[in-house]
């Protein structure tokens, strides 16, 4: 079914990343099904449809996701969607001998799962429209440090996953990845509150001596799902400011 107006889905819509993904497309003149388990901050707007949405019971009840992706059919008038941006995770640090089970789990369930299963699940109408996913994976994926071994290993698997998805599904859909390194979330600040020089050198500490932008990860998505980047599939992109070079990095 072809229509003028294109559709995107966005996980992890609440987020500061998330937001500004939403923003994003809807400039570009997408309409957006932006989803989270919290309730959107996202302004209430004629473009932007909010759902508030459970993202590891999409992955453990099959009942609820099919629910789920017929709801989104219904929302779109039938269309659609044409790009999904898998942005949701969550971050659950602690040594190898602190992790438990259910925060493994729940790790895997969110970063990994969730994205497999939302590309299985819409990859009809991604095809049909030729759509596009983008999953935002992160400099964890390739460079770590201590304590992020549950939500590095489910970032270095979602990278591997958007390679591998590329090469099983070839020319039907384009799946990408972006791995940004620090990116200035209200959410990053406020880890920060009371220590503030530290944010400032870990700022420093990237060699372009900032720290990402969330507009900027978001131009990068909507990039990424637009026909001036046709021929990149299957790439996990770097979006770190020169850090991933880096040889050191702050406590």
């Amino acid at each position: 079914m072809a229509t003028d107006v294109k559709w995107a889905l966005v996980t992890g819509a609440s987020g500061g990343i998330g937001q500004a993904i939403v923003t994003c497309f809807v400039e570009d003149g997408y309409k957006v099904i932006a989803v989270d388990k919290v309730p959107s901050r996202i302004d209430e707007h004629d473009r932007v449809f909010r759902v508030e949405f459970d993202l590891e019971r999409f992955v453990v009840d099959e009942a609820y996701a099919t629910s789920f992706i017929e709801d989104a059919g219904e929302i779109t008038g039938g269309a659609g969607i044409s790009a999904l941006v898998n942005n949701a995770a969550v971050q659950i640090l602690g040594h190898c001998a602190d992790v438990s089970r259910t925060q493994w789990s729940e790790s895997f369930n969110v970063n990994l799962s969730a994205p497999f299963f939302m590309v299985q699940g819409f990859l009809e109408q991604l095809e049909r429209n030729r759509g596009s996913v983008v999953n935002v994976s992160s400099i964890h994926a390739t460079q770590t440090k201590e304590r992020f071994v549950t939500y590095a290993t489910t970032k270095g698997a979602l990278s591997a996953l958007t390679r591998n998805l590329a090469v099983d599904l070839r020319d039907k859909i384009r799946v990408n990845a972006i791995e940004p390194a620090a990116v200035g979330t209200d959410m990053l600040k406020a880890g920060f509150t009371g220590q503030e020089h530290k944010l400032e050198e870990l700022a420093k500490f990237h060699p372009i001596s900032r720290l990402a932008e969330p507009r900027e990860v978001a131009e990068l998505a909507l990039y990424l799902c637009s026909e001036r980047s046709s021929f990149v599939h299957g790439a996990c992109i770097s979006a770190s400011g020169g850090i991933q070079g880096s040889l050191s990095d702050p406590d």
